[in-house]
């Protein structure tokens, strides 16, 4: 990957809202070549997708995410592929990476509480031929998403005695 492109992949990654004017201000690349390799990277499959990342715990939204740990059992001539085939298409499942160590693929879910996840691991993934261990991790709290902290600084009033 050349190193404009790189350049412009980290500006979009630290903010999506940046456009093609303030990208090229900020590298010094043409605003004409910003928007031509932007439209690459995303022909490309390079950029997948802009979103805002949201902290839900502030907008006190009910909602419940999850990490499950899947241990499988490769398929034979189709290895993992065909498990993630299998999971990535669940409307709960907001990640899926093949990952090293104790378990084989580590699924990001989202559900309404504790009770809808657990039916979607007894449900959906407790009825997959080939899954031989599974552990669920519900987080209870952020700090950092995406590379950005969560907290927000407070100023703290001094009441004057």
């Amino acid at each position: 990957m050349e190193n404009s492109a790189k350049k412009i992949i980290d500006l979009l990654q630290e903010n999506a809202r940046y456009d093609a004017e303030t990208i090229s201000v900020m590298t010094g690349i043409d605003k004409a070549e910003v928007e031509k390799t932007i439209a690459d990277l995303e022909d490309k499959g390079v950029i997948v997708k802009y979103s805002a990342i949201v902290n839900t715990d502030v907008i006190n939204e009910d909602a419940v995410e999850a990490l499950i740990e899947v241990k499988v059992v490769p398929q034979k001539l189709k290895g993992f592929d065909a498990f993630a085939e299998e999971l990535y298409h669940f409307n709960e499942v907001k990640s899926l990476y093949l990952m090293s160590g104790g378990f084989d693929l580590a699924v990001f879910v989202l559900g309404k509480n504790i009770s809808e996840i657990a039916k979607f691991v007894s449900e959906k993934l407790g009825v997959i031929d080939g899954i031989v261990g599974v552990q669920t991790h519900f987080v209870l709290k952020k700090y950092k998403i995406e590379g950005q902290i969560c907290k927000r600084e407070t100023i703290e009033r001094q009441l004057v005695v």
